[in-house]
């Protein structure tokens, strides 16, 4: 290893021992705490950046995409508490579907598979973010839909299909 290398090697492990020592003594405590989904949504950024300089690939966008959705689902489960991911947890499959659309879209290619992937995976996580949030209210509705259902068949069995002429 050359001289530089090795200065360079120093630096950045004394810079992480010195970032560990302060964060287990509080001083980095709150920050992180707080801010930690700016380290998935600062790549993911990055990423974008890259493409949109022309310096990378369209293919990029896809974990751009998904690293900044993720970063936003993070802050706000960090701003409303945790619990709050019991409900946008879909939100994991919609940024799948995301990066594909964004590339798919900025790419110029036809990839007529991809869009029918990245439709089911949008559809999927609406449905899934549908009953996540309507849950309670969404079960009453299909029993009573259900309900209304069963009578209907079971009181249609015995008549025809047959147009009364007046």
């Amino acid at each position: 290893m050359s001289d530089n290398n090795k200065l360079t090697t120093g630096i950045l492990i004394l810079a992480a021992g010195i970032i560990i020592l302060l964060g287990k003594l509080g001083v980095f405590g709150f920050l992180g705490r707080a801010f930690w989904p700016l380290l998935l949504l600062i790549p993911g950024l990055l990423l974008h950046m890259l493409y949109f300089w022309r310096k990378g690939p369209a293919e990029l966008l896809v974990p751009g995409a998904m690293l900044v959705l993720y970063s936003v689902m993070f802050f706000i489960a960090i701003i409303w508490g945790w619990q709050t991911m019991k409900h946008i947890w879909p939100g994991f499959i919609l940024g799948i579907a995301a990066g594909l659309y964004e590339y798919l879209l900025l790419s110029g290619t036809r990839h007529n598979g991809l869009w029918i992937v990245t439709l089911i995976l949008t559809a999927v996580s609406l449905v899934l973010f549908g009953f996540t949030l309507f849950s309670m209210a969404f079960i009453y509705l299909l029993a009573i839909l259900m309900i209304v259902a069963g009578i209907w068949l079971i009181a249609a069995r015995g008549r025809r299909n047959t147009r009364r002429s007046w």
